[in-house]
């Protein structure tokens, strides 16, 4: 289930950081043929390579082909996300899809319509795979059943997203205007997100096992032996069901759902039908212990703390471009499309970002989490050696070293031997849950810094004088590059000028003008510049008048005739301030409220 997650929310960040560019890299029929092309090649390479396998067994039988199946189908994945990338970055197919007036008013359906391009390459994948994988777990599953019972296992990671993508863009699509207000806001965006995400989490478990097909466990000895436990620990949940997770196969069980109304116990028929009573009462336990300890919970939080976490990287990455010039120019010459790189590069960076994340922090607590789910069973059961004995025939069934661990689970040797060590001193326990409350409150305090360090780099003044600084740097980078642009001087001008740094300001604006003397920003605001500098050597009335009046013979705007009217008034022509002031208020339609302050202040003075 979380591997699922990590492919799908990879993918989803390759489509989603994508841009089009102006002109695709390849026209209509060599998109699709390459297109085609490629597809042929991964289903060819990935038939070659499960073919092989099933020789290598028929060769040298081994006790861990169920091991060897999983990794090359996982390493089969990873090649349909890369592939998925080239279709995306490579093919640019979202240039030719995005020509759809649908897909325009509805960006999700576009977004679904790829997805539903990289569950081809899964769909493609697993069909392949389905002779080994009835071979080495003697299944007789049909084709067609083994593909669409991994599609439905697949499908709930992506429903979240899709109902919130499409909640966004029916808030867009409708004529209201405060609720596309607020999402237009970071702050809107943010508050809409964890809305949702705590819904969904609180909804989601009734809705995933619908997709699951999971049925009520039917009343007999396995029902009541679980309601008993379940009553013992005082653990409220809505049903138990039978999980037909891997038709079944897999020696397991789960629990899911925040709150009672919306939880339920999974349990497998192997494990039903492998375990003796004791047993699945110990995997119970272990399953019950993740509700006590407020796993699910705790889950929901480091998704928000990803959220912050990439809230707080967004400014950062676009401060590392302005290091990154020499670079992307050098990609630029090489000659990939300008507006494939950045967003290629930002693609790279969040994912890195997300991949990282959920494999150390996301992975480091989960791995603790089931640590401290299996000492659970002291607490319920007092003993665990049933679950020490479960966990060796997991270890004998699944085809799966003893001492493999996986990013979010010790390995069954490492958890065996805590169960051990437990079971001869207790300090132990006590010990791994004081480390968790421990590394929990460390973490929120690492989220909480880093929360504020986002807002103070996209909202603070902290972020006002970073962007300002790397702002400029970039405009030298690009006059450097192009030093004929009166827009670049113009733009450094506004930058200084912002900033207090009127000289430098004055210098920028003229540099632009000695390149384009009818440059109607730049001589705009220099004229603002000289009528409004105060008692100042910079001030000069005369000189902002002749700029001002060209600009406006350039440039019928509001904020251009209240620079003329600002000018005639540094002159002492009160008259023709109102008369160039009332030009402005007739051109500004809305937002007139400064417009007429200032109306109101050139009247004044020339009543006096």
């Amino acid at each position: 289930m979380f591997a699922n997650f990590i492919y799908f929310i990879v993918v989803l960040l390759i489509y989603a950081t994508y841009r089009p560019a102006d002109e695709p890299n390849f026209a209509p029929v060599q998109t699709l043929l390459y297109f085609v092309a490629l597809t042929l090649g991964y289903v060819a390479l990935t038939w070659i390579q499960f073919r092989r396998i099933e020789n290598r067994i028929e060769q040298h039988p081994v006790s861990q082909n169920g091991h060897t199946f999983n990794a090359l189908l996982t390493r089969q994945i990873v090649t349909a996300i890369f592939l998925f990338a080239i279709d995306i970055y490579g093919l640019n197919l979202p240039f030719f899809s995005s020509q759809f007036k649908l897909f325009q008013v509805i960006p999700t359906l576009e977004a679904v319509l790829y997805l539903l391009v990289f569950m081809g390459y899964l769909a493609l994948a697993w069909a392949i795979a389905h002779r080994l994988y009835c071979r080495i777990y003697h299944s007789g599953i049909k084709r067609s059943a083994y593909i669409i019972s991994n599609l439905m296992f697949s499908v709930p990671v992506l429903l979240p997203w899709l109902f919130l993508s499409l909640v966004s863009d029916l808030v867009i699509a409708l004529p209201f205007q405060l609720p596309r207000q607020i999402l237009s806001t970071t702050q809107g965006e943010i508050a809409y997100f964890l809305l949702f995400l705590v819904f969904i989490a609180i909804i989601g478990p009734a809705i995933i096992q619908k997709f699951w097909g999971c049925k009520p466990l039917p009343a007999g000895l396995h029902r009541m032996q679980i309601e008993a436990l379940c009553r013992r620990a005082g653990l409220q949940y809505n049903n138990i069901l039978m999980w037909p997770i891997f038709e079944g196969r897999m020696i397991t069980a789960g629990v899911m759902g925040l709150i009672r109304r919306f939880r339920y116990i999974l349990v497998t028929r192997a494990l039903l039908q492998r375990l003796n009573p004791f047993e699945i009462e110990a995997v119970i336990a272990h399953e019950i212990g993740h509700v006590k300890k407020r796993h699910l919970l705790f889950y929901l939080i480091f998704f928000v703390g990803y959220m912050l976490v990439s809230y707080a990287m967004s400014d950062l990455v676009i401060y590392a471009t302005v290091y990154l010039n020499p670079f992307i120019t050098w990609l630029y010459r090489m000659g990939i499309d300008q507006a494939t790189v950045l967003p290629a590069l930002f693609s790279a960076v969040f994912i890195l970002a997300f991949l990282l994340y959920f494999r150390y922090v996301f992975g480091y607590f989960m791995r603790n989490f089931e640590r401290q789910a299996d000492i659970f069973v002291f607490d319920l059961l007092g003993t665990a050696a049933p679950l020490i004995t479960t966990l060796e025939k997991i270890a004998i069934t699944s085809g799966e070293p003893a001492d493999k661990p996986n990013w979010h689970h010790f390995s069954i040797r490492e958890r065996v031997d805590y169960l051990k060590r437990c079971a001869v001193d207790r300090l132990w326990i006590t010990r791994h849950h004081a480390k968790v409350r421990r590394d929990i409150l460390c973490y929120l305090a690492c989220i909480i810094l880093l929360g504020g360090l986002g807002y103070q780099l996209s909202s603070g003044e902290t972020g006002r004088k970073i962007d300002s600084h790397f702002y400029e740097k970039f405009l030298l980078q690009e006059i450097e590059k192009t030093p004929g642009s009166a827009d670049l001087y113009t733009m450094l001008g506004d930058l200084h000028y912002k900033r207090g740094s009127l000289e430098e300001a004055r210098q920028a604006y003229e540099k632009a003008l000695d390149l384009s003397e009818d440059h109607a920003r730049a001589l705009n605001n220099l004229a603002w510049l000289y009528a409004t500098a105060g008692e100042t050597a910079l001030k000069h009335p005369v000189r902002a008048l002749q700029l001002a009046r060209k600009a406006a013979s350039l440039e019928q705007a509001p904020h251009v005739f209240d620079t003329l009217a600002e000018s005639y008034f540094a002159n002492g022509l009160y008259a023709d301030a109102i008369r160039a002031e009332q030009q402005a208020l007739a051109l500004a339609g809305t937002g007139t409220s400064y417009y007429k302050e200032q109306l109101r202040r050139f009247e004044a003075a020339a009543s006096q």
